[in-house]
Order: C-alpha cells, then structure tokens, then sequence
C-alpha cells in the first residue's frame, strides 16, 4: 500500500475497525489517520488509548466530530485527504428494523454525502465497507446497506472519467467487534450462565478484524473502479460458536434458545447468483467488476454478450464449515480472547 505521506480518513473511526486500522497503520508511511465520528466520549477513549500505547506515533490521529449525515462536517473532514476507508454505518439488525428511516439517513444519504465530498475533492480512492446482509436482504439494515452498495457503485459508473476511485468491500460477522455475540457468551461463560442462542442451526461467516482489515487492504490495492470485492470466509453454526467458547472457557455446554430476533436471517449470503455469475475469482477473494453498461440498452442487445460463469451464490451452507476445534483455534488467536482466558476483563 502506497501511504507515503499521504492521509487516510477513517468513517466511523471510533469502532472496532477503526481501532484495527489505526493499530496497523499508525507506524506507516502515513502522514495522518482522521477518526471521524459523532461521539466526542469515544474519541477521547481512542486518543487516550494511543497516547499510551503508541505515543511516538499518536500524534498522527487527528479527530474530526461530525456526522456522515451532515453534509458540512463531511466535507469538512474530507477536505485534503487522500483515501478514504467508510465504515460508519447502523449496523443493528433489531434497531434498524424498529428504526429504518434512521439506517437510511446514515446508511444511504451519509455514504452518498461521503461519495460527492470525495469526488469534489479529488480523493484517489474510497472503500465503502458492506455486510453480508446486502445481499438477499430482509431486513432493514440489510436494505439500507444494499442501497449503500447501489449508491456508491452508480457513483462509480456515473463518475468514471472523474480522479476518484470508488469501490465495495463486503464481509461477514467479525469476531469480537462491536454488536458480535462473542463477548455477550464470553460474559455469560464466565458467569456460569447458559448461553442464549437464537437456533442452534443458524450459520455465520467468520471472520477476525485482520481479516476484515486485510479485505480492505487488498480492495485498497487491487480493487478497480466500481468493484465488489469479497473475502471467502468460512462459516459455522450459532451451536459450534457457542460450544467452542464453553470449551474454551471450560464450563458446561448450556444452551438457552430465545429464537430468532425481528430481521434475522437464517443463513447469510456474500455472494447472489447472479453476482457470482459475473464474478472474478482471484484466490482468496470475488471480484465483481462494476458494469458499466448505460440506459441505452439497444446496443446492449445488439452487441452485447451472453456467457455467464456457472457459480452457484455463494453462502454461509456451501462455504467452508468450521468444527468446535477449528473455530477455538480461531479465538484462540484474537487478543480479546487471551485476554479473557488471562482472567482480564477486555470487554467490559
């Protein structure tokens, strides 16, 4: 990645991406990293977090409050960057249902109003940060989300000779960020609770915050105008998460079924048919170039071509499933976890 001297803008950056992000990078090339947000509280936490952990290169982070709703702030804190990474989001299932119109004023109008500060302002690239749950959607989140996608690839379309390059990275459940159900298991291990499941059959994409960072590392290198790009993630059941923290923890594996929340999906998509149809594969991840056809559709069916790949979609049933084993080595590995397993409290 190309940083030298350069400044990054992080969307939502007082979230567990963020905080990955800037832990990863702080000792870059980078000139500076913004955390734009609208919690003044988080911000102070993340500055007083480096400045005791990185104090020679804390002074990179510069905080910018504002809103992506607020087209002003926006502009103001896009103003002199050279990429940026747009995590901000409504990322709540249950909320976003009871709230839809509030997911689309951050979700929807906010990525748009990231979209024409940075265009305006000639930032080289722009990774717009999606979910699983755009594809297929059903729930409100999940809409909006996709609307997110749309937005940002229509901006790529219509924008396309413009010096701003506009792409989507779209990832699964990240173990351990904010909202994951791992620290509410953790919590109810160690409390000698039953672990409330919502169906012991229901499956997730996992994945770790590096690997999330790592996605939007490779769209950051890799990505052209327009695309989709997506990890294969492995998947497993809410039953195999739960009785691999209850090992780890080494409490008896009790499980309390609530059933499925408002909005839940029982399984999750990365991939539609017809993207998959349309995709590249590239290894260890989908590309999905943008298409760049217009409204004038005649020359598209005089010309236009007809081979398609035979993908099926990909989801979280035909994807990699983890075991018990598998899925222990995989929190075995995150510092959240350690900690935990240390008898510290590293999520509360």
């Amino acid at each position: 990645m190309d940083f030298f001297e350069k400044t990054l803008l992080i969307t939502g950056g007082t979230g567990s991406f963020g905080y990955t992000v800037a832990d990863k990078f702080l000792d870059s090339s980078l000139a500076e990293i913004r955390i734009f947000s609208r919690d003044e509280k988080k911000q102070d936490d993340m500055r007083q977090f480096f400045q005791k952990q990185r104090p020679n290169s804390a002074k990179k982070l510069k905080f910018f409050i504002g809103d992506v709703r607020d087209a002003t702030s926006v502009s103001d804190a896009v103003l002199g960057a050279n990429y940026i990474f747009h995590a901000a989001a409504l990322k709540q299932v249950p909320s976003c249902e009871f709230f839809p119109m509030e997911a689309v004023k951050t979700n929807v109008v906010g990525t748009s109003n990231i979209l024409t500060a940075a265009t305006k302002s000639d930032v080289n690239k722009v990774i717009c940060l999606s979910t699983d749950k755009a594809a297929y959607p059903i729930n409100a989140m999940g809409i909006s989300k996709a609307m997110m996608e749309k937005v940002a690839i229509a901006k790529a379309r219509t924008d396309k000779k413009a010096s701003t390059s506009i792409c989507v990275t779209r990832y699964g459940n990240v173990l351990c960020s904010r909202g994951s159900v791992v620290p509410l298991f953790v919590k109810q291990a160690r409390e000698g609770k039953p672990l409330t499941i919502t169906s012991g059959d229901m499956t997730r994409f996992i994945m770790s915050l590096d690997e999330a960072v790592d996605l939007v590392s490779f769209a950051f290198d890799n990505a052209r105008n327009g695309d989709l790009l997506v990890q294969k993630a492995p998947a497993c059941t809410v039953n195999v998460l739960a009785q691999a923290i209850s090992e780890l923890f080494n409490v008896p594996h009790r499980v309390e079924i609530i059933g499925v929340r408002h909005g839940e999906k029982y399984h999750e998509t990365l991939l539609t048919q017809d993207e998959s149809s349309k995709a590249n594969d590239l290894g260890n991840y989908f590309r999905v170039p943008l298409d760049s056809r217009d409204l004038n559709s005649v020359s598209y069916f005089e010309q236009g071509k007809s081979d398609r790949n035979a993908f099926a979609e990909f989801n979280s049933t035909n994807t990699e499933q983890l075991s018990v084993e598998q899925v222990k080595v995989r929190l075995e590995k995150l510092p959240e976890i350690q900690a935990e397993l240390d008898g510290k409290i590293a999520f509360f």
